[in-house]
């Protein structure tokens, strides 16, 4: 008889995401008269920007035609995507990434649980506390976190890095020594940062004890401060620790279109083993590469017109987020996040579950947010709002938070 992988049963629950979904649709059925705003899910409300659009209908043209049709794309990207991200994403900003470092996926979701796959089954982990839950998750269904305590909310084998007001969110290097340690900034869910000098002590202490990092940089495009680096390749010896991954979704709008990247240097080894070469053979196999069309349009996110626009929408995003903040403050919360990111970590009042205050902002304000603790054991008693909705709903969330 067949036998499931016994991992997956260990999931306390449902996805954060799919939980929140079920919870307003239950509440829109019960309550079909109210309007529902969300800025819980971070998912982008403008169009995708005109310089992508009009790149879009000339690859669409091109698959028309027998001379300029596509098929399946190479399985690590197409080359002139590959080269356009280190010129733009890495040369540019002084970091020593090539083209062939650069395999282009559907998105750093799937990365950030794909790339487990290439470490072994015995390797820990350390990840900040609150965290994407993808990072863990991936790793519970891999079989690599242990034994999960109900009570306490924590895996036996995972190291938390707990990230609080005392700490101003930014992880301390941890006492017990990982194997493998997840980094994301700015970050999701606080909206936290770390400066240059601060980064380099992770990249200084991965080398040391020969851990890697992965490093999600999935929102560098709302870096605004001039010390906070936009990359870990910024950081000397990163490309001998460091796998960054990269998304298209939030810079430039491509949740419902896919499209990011992983980096991987060559010089990033286990022993003899690259990495790099590891994560081709995965690829290779289990990925048959991001549509023409899609990687076409990626290229017109590096254009003149394409910088000037996605600029303009990172300025709308960021608006919102300074609506949230100073709508939040005004109102008495503690707040932080919304400055280099498009979170917002507030504190829960009077010392509110953080689903308590989720069920008392929907039930009484109408408006959807993400409970801290969906985010780790540290997130409880926050809560995180996003800057992707639009700027009319934004205002009104924040008129319908204020009233209460």
């Amino acid at each position: 008889m067949f036998k499931i992988n016994e991992n997956f049963l260990k999931l306390p629950g449902s996805y954060l995401f799919s939980t929140i979904g079920k919870k307003v649709t239950a509440f829109k059925e019960q309550n079909p008269e109210k309007k529902i705003i969300s800025l819980g899910i971070g998912d982008v409300t403008q169009p995708l920007a005109p310089a992508i659009i009009e790149t879009l209908h000339g690859a669409v043209d091109d698959m028309s035609n027998a001379e300029t049709f596509k098929g399946y794309a190479p399985d690590l990207g197409y080359e002139f995507l590959r080269t356009t991200i280190a010129q733009n994403d890495y040369k540019d900003h002084g970091c020593d990434i090539s083209a062939d470092e650069i395999f282009v996926s559907d998105g750093a979701k799937c990365d950030s649980g794909n790339i487990q796959e290439i470490f072994s089954q015995e390797n820990k982990i350390a990840v900040c506390d609150p965290v994407y839950p993808v990072y863990v998750d991936s790793n519970v269904m891999a079989g690599r976190t242990g034994i999960y305590d109900t009570k306490s909310e924590v895996w036996s084998n995972v190291i938390y890095m707990p990230c609080t007001a005392e700490n101003n969110f930014a992880p301390q290097l941890p006492k017990e020594t990982p194997d493998i340690i997840y980094l994301c900034f700015p970050n999701n869910p606080t909206g936290a940062t770390v400066n240059k000098a601060q980064l380099q002590e992770w990249v200084d202490y991965a080398n040391k004890v020969g851990a890697v990092i992965i490093y999600d940089a999935a929102y560098e495009a709302y870096i605004s401060e001039e010390d906070v680096p936009h990359s870990i390749y910024e950081c000397d010896g990163a490309r001998t620790c460091a796998i960054e991954l990269r998304s298209f979704s939030k810079n430039a709008g491509f949740t419902g279109v896919r499209l990011g990247f992983t980096v991987i240097p060559k010089e990033l080894k286990a022993g003899d083993v690259s990495l790099h070469s590891l994560w081709a053979r995965r690829h290779g196999t289990k990925y048959n590469g991001a549509p023409y069309i899609v990687q076409k349009a990626g290229t017109a996110v590096y254009s003149e017109a394409g910088k000037a626009q996605l600029k303009e929408q990172v300025a709308y995003y960021m608006n919102n987020a300074k609506l949230v903040y100073d709508g939040l403050k005004s109102a008495g919360y503690t707040v932080s996040g919304g400055v280099n990111a498009p979170y917002i970590w507030l504190q829960t009042p009077n010392k509110m579950k953080s689903w308590d205050f989720f069920d008392y902002l929907l039930e009484n304000a109408n408006v959807v947010g993400t409970p801290g603790s969906g985010f780790g054991p540290s997130g409880e008693g926050y809560f995180r709002l996003t800057a992707f909705g639009s700027y009319e709903n934004t205002v009104e969330a924040m008129n319908r938070i204020k009233a209460l």
